[in-house]
């Protein structure tokens, strides 16, 4: 028999965030979460997220034993722009028992009818710069720091539990040039230059890349702002992101191109790798977890591709490849061999485009999952569609 505990307190919720420490313990793909960042998402007091959300968060136990666990948010600021009654389901793990699964997908389902909405879609986190989308193909590569794996069997459950896929990203392998790559890439930057007017801002430190955080922020909102489920993000959560990730960016890796007018055309975020790093450390910065950190964000042969935006009337200005041409000489100075762009969703072909002059390869697939609740308007809506 399975029994669904409601986490309330400090001590669940830690057993909420350990438990697929547990459940991935010998599994060589599967990359953990920071510790410190899981509590800081999931706490109400902490989180600025939690000012347009809601979230409720269960441990499933059998035999005595944490066996599964999944959440269950309402972003409300969601509903307001989509015009989508549904609720996401996210951090959802579980051993290989359909009554396991069965327990915490109706739990979540019954709390999402309780609020009086129409259906529930996920795995998805608060927002889009939290980890999203069911992994579906890919389940012996390397998983990364910023992204969710999980083993194969859940696809299985999902679809039983009556779930279909509303959409679906991949991601993509991209290797860098064993030269420089002044040939077509440079050559189309240096016009895109010429012809538009751009240019390249000069980082040397960290500090220097703080005045244009707002900046960056308010492009990535406006560049991304027609994609599946994205919602705004906040200048209190940009302060919260900030607090995270600041301290394992390497400025090299940061490319900032300015349009005629001296504002941002674009930018590109590369971090590399924290796979090898948060693995050793088994999720905790401290004592060593840090020091790893810093050691794989100096030097690493391999880079996560994690936040790039340009400015909507900017896109077909050669914006890309200005910013490209300069990450690729950095890299291939470095002497990194592969680059993982994060998930981009499969009808995003502005974005394949860009890695069309890099041999690549698509390595994982992930995927969204919906239910709709028989008799509601999402369910008829659903249907028509079909």
């Amino acid at each position: 028999m399975v029994e669904i505990v409601k986490v309330d307190s400090k001590k669940q919720l830690k057993t909420f965030i350990k438990f697929p420490f547990t459940l991935y313990k010998d599994n060589p793909y599967w990359v953990p979460p920071l510790i410190s960042d899981e509590l800081f998402t999931l706490d109400k007091s902490k989180n600025p997220a939690f000012e347009f959300s809601e979230a409720q968060m269960w441990l499933a136990y059998k035999d005595g034993k944490v066996a599964g666990r999944i959440a269950g948010i309402i972003n409300h600021s969601f509903i307001k722009k989509w015009g989508k009654r549904i609720a996401r389901f996210g951090w959802i793990d579980f051993i290989d028992d359909f009554e396991v699964s069965k327990a915490l997908f109706e739990t979540v389902e019954n709390w999402a009818k309780d609020k009086g909405l129409e259906g529930v879609h996920g795995p998805l986190g608060f927002c889009d710069l939290d980890k999203e989308g069911m992994l579906v193909e890919g389940f012996e590569e390397m998983g990364t720091f910023i992204t969710i794996y999980n083993y194969p069997y859940y696809m299985k459950h999902i679809e039983a539990h009556g779930y279909r896929k509303d959409a679906e990203w991949i991601e993509i392998d991209i290797t860098m040039p064993d030269a420089d790559p002044a040939s077509k890439i440079s050559a189309l930057a240096q016009k895109a230059k010429e012809k538009y007017g751009l240019s390249v801002v000069e980082i040397k430190k960290s500090k220097e890349l703080l005045p244009y955080v707002p900046e960056i922020f308010d492009l990535l909102n406006k560049g991304y702002e027609h994609l599946y489920g994205v919602v705004p993000i906040t200048d209190k959560q940009v302060q919260g992101y900030l607090k995270q990730f600041f301290p394992f960016v390497n400025v090299e890796y940061v490319s900032l191109i300015k349009g005629p007018d001296g504002q941002l055309a674009g930018f590109g975020i590369i971090i590399p790798s924290l796979a090898q790093a948060v693995k050793k450390s088994k999720g905790r910065l401290f004592p060593l977890g840090f020091l790893r950190f810093l050691r794989a964000i100096k030097k690493n042969d391999t880079l996560d591709l994690y936040l790039v935006a340009i400015r909507p009337e900017l896109r077909s200005k050669g914006v890309p490849y200005v910013m490209l041409d300069e990450l690729t000489r950095t890299a291939i100075k470095n002497g990194v061999v592969h680059a993982i762009a994060s998930p981009e969703l499969e009808t995003n072909h502005a974005v394949h485009s860009m890695w069309r002059n890099y041999e690549t390869r698509i390595h994982r697939r992930r995927r969204c999952y919906l239910k709709t609740f028989a008799g509601t308007v999402a369910d008829q809506e659903e249907r028509m569609a079909e």
